[in-house]
C-alpha cells in the first residue's frame, strides 16, 4: 500500500465512508444521514485516512459542550489496510485535533471480545475504568476506556460515586443527592421512589416555567433526615430563584417556602451558611471525605440557562469532575460520569442567573469540617 494521509472528511467522502461503515461493522452502523450530520456538526471531528485516493479508514470524535471531554464515537479501517498501523494513526490524529479544541480526556467504549482493538487502545495509553453489560445490538458487553490526551500536574481528590439518571426533567437535585449519599453509604440504592420523595421534600414549588426545582436547604434537610450531617452554603440571604418568575402570587409562595426551609433547618440542626462557594472550599470538602452538590447554569452545555444540580466527584489542577444526572441526544451515560469541566468554565457555570447565585450542599457521615 502506498503512503497514507489523514485529512478532514468532505462531502465527497460520504459514499466511501458509508461503504466502509457497512463493511467494517455488523451492527450499530452509522447511516448516510448520520454521517452527513457529523460532517457538518460543530461538536464533531470526522477524519478520513486516504491511500492512492481511496478512503481506507476513518475516525469520529464527539466534543461535549461545556466539558473538557472528547469521546471516540467510531473508528473503522478497511480490510486491506488492517495491520498497517492505520487505526493508530487515525486515533493519534483525533487526539491531537481534540486537544487543540481544549479537550483533556478521550473516552471510548469497545466490545469486550474485540481483543485486537483493545490491544491497540492499550498500546496508546488507554486504560479500562468501567464496563457495560448488554451494550451492543448483539447483546455483547463493552469496556469503557479513557486516556488523558493533555498532560498536567495534578492534585487529585476523587470519590467513587455511582451514577443515576434523573427520571424527570425537574429532579436533577434529588438524583444528584442520591448519588452523593450513595458515595458515602453504598447501602443506599438510588431509585425513582426515593428520587420523588426527595423532590417533594425539597421543591421550591414554582420555577420560571414548569415544576419547581430543589432548594439547597431542602436538599440538605432531605440528607439530614436520612442520617447524614448536612449543610447548605449560599452566597445570598435573599429568597432563591424568584428573579425569573413574573407572577407575584408565585413569588409570594416561593418566598414562604424559602422561609420555611430556613426554619426547618434551624429545628433539624442543618447548617445554613451565607458565604461564597469557592473551588478551594469544594476541594477542601472533598479532601475531608464529604460529598458535594453544586448548582450550575446549563447555558454552556445546552444554551438554556436552566438551574441544574450536579454531584462533584473529583478535582485537580485543571478541572472539576461531576456526575450529571441528565443526558442529551448525543450522550450515553458514560459521557455524564466524571465529566471534566475546566476550572475557568466551572467558575462561570456555577453562578446562576442575573443575581449570580452560587450555592452548594455538603453532606458527610462524619461531623462536618469545622472550616465549613
Amino acid at each position: 500500500m502506498s503512503s497514507i494521509s489523514i485529512r478532514p472528511a468532505s462531502s465527497d467522502d460520504i459514499e466511501p465512508l458509508f461503504a466502509l461503515e457497512n463493511n467494517a461493522f455488523r451492527g450499530d452502523r452509522l447511516s448516510r444521514r448520520r454521517l452527513q450530520h457529523w460532517l457538518k456538526a460543530a461538536n464533531g471531528i470526522l477524519l478520513v485516512c486516504e491511500s492512492s485516493d481511496q478512503v481506507v479508514g476513518y475516525g469520529l470524535v464527539i466534543l461535549h459542550k461545556g466539558t473538557r471531554l472528547a469521546r471516540l464515537y467510531s473508528l473503522a479501517v478497511s480490510a486491506e489496510a488492517r495491520g498497517l498501523g492505520v487505526g493508530k494513526k487515525i486515533l493519534s490524529a483525533l487526539e491531537q485535533a481534540s486537544s487543540k479544541q481544549g479537550r483533556l480526556f478521550m473516552r471510548l467504549e469497545v466490545a469486550k471480545n474485540n481483543h485486537v482493538a483493545i490491544k491497540l487502545y492499550e498500546s496508546m495509553g488507554y486504560r479500562v475504568f468501567d464496563e457495560y453489560t448488554d451494550y451492543y445490538e448483539d447483546h455483547s458487553d463493552a469496556l469503557r476506556m479513557q486516556k488523558r490526551i493533555r498532560s498536567a500536574d495534578t492534585a487529585f481528590y476523587t470519590k467513587q460515586t455511582p451514577w443515576y439518571q434523573q427520571t424527570t426533567e425537574f429532579t436533577c437535585g434529588p438524583a444528584s443527592l442520591m448519588m452523593a449519599m450513595a458515595s458515602l453509604q453504598p447501602s443506599i440504592k438510588p431509585d425513582a421512589m426515593l428520587e420523588l420523595d426527595i423532590w417533594r421534600e425539597a421543591t421550591t414549588i414554582f420555577m420560571t416555567s414548569g415544576h419547581g426545582g430543589c432548594h439547597p436547604i431542602g436538599l440538605a434537610l432531605a440528607a439530614r433526615r436520612r442520617g447524614f450531617n448536612a449543610a447548605a452554603c449560599i452566597n445570598t440571604a435573599a429568597p432563591l430563584f424568584i428573579e425569573g418568575v413574573r407572577s407575584e402570587h408565585k413569588k409570594e409562595i416561593m418566598t414562604l417556602v424559602d422561609r420555611q426551609f430556613h426554619q426547618h433547618a434551624q429545628e433539624e440542626h442543618v447548617a445554613c451558611l451565607i458565604q461564597d462557594i469557592t473551588q478551594e472550599k469544594i476541594q477542601g470538602w472533598l479532601a475531608a471525605n464529604c460529598a458535594v452538590l453544586v448548582l450550575i447554569s446549563t447555558y454552556r452545555m445546552d444554551g438554556k440557562k436552566a438551574p441544574h444540580w450536579v454531584a462533584v466527584t473529583a478535582i485537580d489542577d485543571d478541572c472539576l469532575y461531576v456526575h450529571d444526572p441528565d443526558t442529551d441526544k448525543d450522550q450515553i451515560p458514560m459521557d455524564c460520569q466524571y465529566m471534566p469541566i475546566s476550572r475557568e468554565d466551572f467558575s462561570k457555570m456555577s453562578a446562576y442567573g442575573s443575581e449570580r447565585i452560587r450555592t452548594a450542599v455538603v453532606i458527610s457521615k462524619d461531623p462536618l469540617p469545622e472550616t465549613l
